[in-house]
């Protein structure tokens, strides 16, 4: 729920124009890593009485699958030009992906330091730097 700040009440070191209303304060992605907690915590909870639970208990494959079903489902959305439709979806990828982590012994902070290793980076140079997929365990891997 968003928080209703008076500008006032947050000091700046910019120089604005007062606002005639309240400004809201949004959610920041903390609620990402609260998420992952509450995921964590229900890894070992009654799967009848949660569907994190559930999801977990159904093993690795099913978690994966069911995030690339939301994943499409959001790609429906954005296609469609569907706004409201498409946040709504994108909160049920990235909740799928909270699962995915925890099924994989992932925290949220290891992507964090990823993402920030990454941040100042050209995509492109990055990309290039990663090395090539490997086939020989038989396994595919995505292709560059």
């Amino acid at each position: 729920m968003a928080k209703v700040v008076k500008k006032a009440d947050k000091p700046s070191k910019r120089k604005t124009a007062a606002l005639p209303h309240p400004v809201l304060e949004l959610p920041t992605a903390v609620v990402l890593d609260s998420l992952w907690s509450v995921v964590l915590s229900r890894r070992e909870a009654d799967p009848a009485s949660s569907h994190s639970a559930r999801l977990l208990s159904r093993g690795r494959a099913k978690v994966a699958q069911k995030f690339g079903e939301e994943a499409v489902e959001c790609l429906i959305e954005a296609v469609a030009g569907n706004r409201a439709q498409l946040v709504a979806e994108s909160a049920d990828v990235l909740y799928h992906l909270l699962v995915m982590w925890v099924d994989a012994g992932i925290s949220p902070h290891e992507v964090w330091a990823e993402l920030q290793r990454r941040q100042g980076v050209s995509g492109i140079a990055e990309k290039a730097a990663r090395s090539l997929p490997h086939v020989a365990d038989g396994q595919t891997r995505k292709i560059p």
